[in-house]
């Protein structure tokens, strides 16, 4: 009879187990097929850090075993599949921390392997059994109140005592990391130039829906309720942002813009200029997290021409939506989510659109993106079979970078099929489709370059039929009344919308920092895959992103909600193993290959 699944399992984490903990490395790689992937967060690199190969693994733990001292490796459920290939779910501890991992073997060899930081010993979350009490049981005189003893610590915090960690940017990734620190306990402040939580979301377009579906969407301990609708508008995240902020009892600055930071080299501490409610104030935090979004400065292109345009013209950050647009032309340049957005919004309101594509743009329904590329894993469906938001991250996670593309390109085959007829008549209509370099699809693309795809929620229908227009070409120049491709061919336009991205995160360190250190800290996002907008060298996981960077004690925060979501728990826990004096060596700080 053949072994169970968790037999299987089992077995190899008992063998690891025993050759972990003996120092036996040649022992513990014999467990390891040919091909495989060791890929860490935090617990045993003190980095994000993938590792390809048995000589990459080997180097790993020859550096870091003694220090780790793995042990307890044992299934946290029953393992599923069969004995030729397993998955398992475990649960294992380091010397200062307790991990959770996720196994694959093929024939009882392991292909696969995530491991991941989930609780420090001894600075555990204060939660469960373990919560505060929240009032003492017996009477004194002067006894202060929750609500005394809360505005008494956020009328000290920055001016009588400092913060250990400031994060500029208040929007949905530096709430759910504040969130995280102080739950463990790390004095936080969110310092954010809008005047109410949310306003990041509330500026946008007044059309704005999240496109992708709530499953993916929650923020960290507090999930949306179940009536909450699959996209949401953008003032209803806002307005969730904003009581999220005051539920989670975070001390937000807003109103707040930080305007220069230095580093004292000499007090091992930020110095960090800011202006709150139009008076000045500096914060000394000992780390500093720039949690500005998914993206740096618009990127607005230099036209020729461009100054002379008599009509209306703007970043797709700064577009409004709504108003009557009647008998007017527009022309957007720039083909993805933003510009499908706008240009939907714009032919709502009256206007004649044309949407200018510069390059070839993956599309993907909504309805079958749903379906067959996020189905498995953030769905009702998803949850009906066991898999919580923490499982699909994990899940998420467990495919390294080098083999994604191979996963996800069975998943954009299918799609291709599912929806020829609609992609057939896209490509009538003139569009430039493409899915991925490599025909790998969005979530890839959007991990090399942040951009280059559009989830169609309706607009596409709108390019079919021509009610928005399509020209294809680059913009050669512009004219007080048009613009005007490389071919010749003249847009005539009363307002233009340059729907043309942003530039990288660390775009921001330049001018708040210095651009000495926004260079060393590098580019941000892509992991060096050679494709357009990602150069090489391969570096495996996403540039500088909620790990150590080349700056000490600065860090990165961003993605969309489920990144921000996820990997939050790791940058505070490094954060938090700083601020109690745990040793953090990083093992092999990821080299920056590009500036800005």
């Amino acid at each position: 009879m053949a072994d169970s699944p968790n037999d299987v399992a089992q077995a190899w984490l008992d063998n690891l187990d025993e050759a972990l903990q003996a120092g036996n490395i040649d022992g513990a790689l014999e467990l390891f097929d040919d091909e495989c992937f060791w890929r860490d967060f935090v617990s045993f690199t003190w980095n994000l850090k993938t590792l390809e190969g048995k000589a990459e693994i080997r180097r790993m733990l020859e550096a870091r075993l003694a220090d780790v001292q793995p042990s307890g490796w044992n299934l946290a459920e029953d393992a599923t599949g069969d004995a030729a290939a397993t998955e398992a779910w475990v649960n294992f501890e380091t010397g200062t921390a307790r991990g959770w991992a996720h196994l694959r073997l093929r024939d009882g060899k392991c292909w696969t392997l995530l491991t991941t930081m989930q609780e420090l010993k001894g600075f555990e979350e204060k939660k469960g059994p373990n919560r505060d009490k929240g009032v003492a049981h017996h009477i004194t005189k002067g006894r202060k109140s929750w609500l005394e003893l809360k505005e008494e610590q956020e009328a000290r915090l920055g001016y009588e005592e400092q913060p250990y960690t400031v994060i500029v940017g208040g929007g949905q990734g530096g709430i759910g990391l504040a969130a995280r620190l102080r739950r463990l306990g790390v004095p936080t402040i969110i310092i954010e130039k809008n005047q109410r939580p949310g306003d990041s979301w509330r500026n946008r377009y007044k059309s704005l829906h999240l496109h992708d579906p709530v499953w993916y969407d929650h923020l960290p301990y507090l999930k949306f309720p179940d009536d909450w609708p699959v996209f949401a508008a953008k003032d209803k995240i806002g307005d969730w942002l904003e009581h999220y902020t005051r539920i989670m009892e975070l001390n937000y600055w807003s109103g707040t813009e930080c305007t220069k930071a230095r580093f004292d080299e000499a007090a091992g501490e930020w110095i960090v200029d800011v202006v709150r409610d139009g008076e000045p104030v500096t914060l000394r935090p000992k780390q500093l997290v720039f949690a500005l979004g998914v993206s740096g400065y618009p990127n607005i292109p230099k036209f020729d021409g461009a100054d002379s345009f008599l009509g209306q013209q703007h970043h797709s950050s700064r577009h409004p939506g709504g108003g009557d647009w009647t008998g007017k032309k527009a022309v957007v340049i720039g083909s993805n989510n933003s510009a499908h957005d706008i240009c939907a919004d714009l032919w709502e309101h009256g206007a004649d659109v044309t949407m200018v594509q510069r390059s070839s743009t993956h599309i993907s329904r909504s309805e079958s993106l749903m379906d067959l590329g996020l189905g498995d894993l953030y769905s009702e469906k998803a949850l009906a079979n066991g898999v919580t938001t923490e499982k699909a991250d994990m899940l998420f996670a467990s495919l390294p970078y080098r083999i994604l593309p191979d996963a996800q390109k069975p998943v954009y085959e299918k799609m291709a099929e599912r929806d020829a007829e609609f992609y057939s008549q896209l490509k009538a209509a003139g569009f430039d489709l493409d899915f991925g370099e490599d025909g790998s699809g969005l979530f890839v693309k959007y991990l090399r370059r942040g951009s280059g795809y559009y989830i169609d929620v309706g607009a596409s229908q709108l390019i079919i039929d021509g009610r928005v227009k399509l020209a294809n070409g680059q913009v050669d120049k512009i004219t007080g009344n048009a613009v005007v491709l490389d071919d010749g061919t003249e847009l005539e336009a009363d307002l233009i919308v340059y729907a043309t991205g942003f530039g990288s995160m660390n775009g921001w360190l330049a001018d708040l920092v210095s651009p000495e250190v926004a260079n060393q800290v590098g580019k941000c996002w892509g992991y060096g895959s050679d494709t357009p907008k990602d150069p090489g060298p391969w570096e495996g996981e996403l540039r500088n992103m909620w790990k150590p960077t080349n700056v000490e004690n600065l860090w990165i925060h961003g993605g969309n909600l489920h990144q921000s979501r996820h990997y939050s728990t790791y940058l505070a826990l490094q954060l938090k193993a700083r601020m109690e004096g745990l040793e953090t060596p990083v093992y092999e700080l990821q080299q920056s290959h590009h500036a800005r």
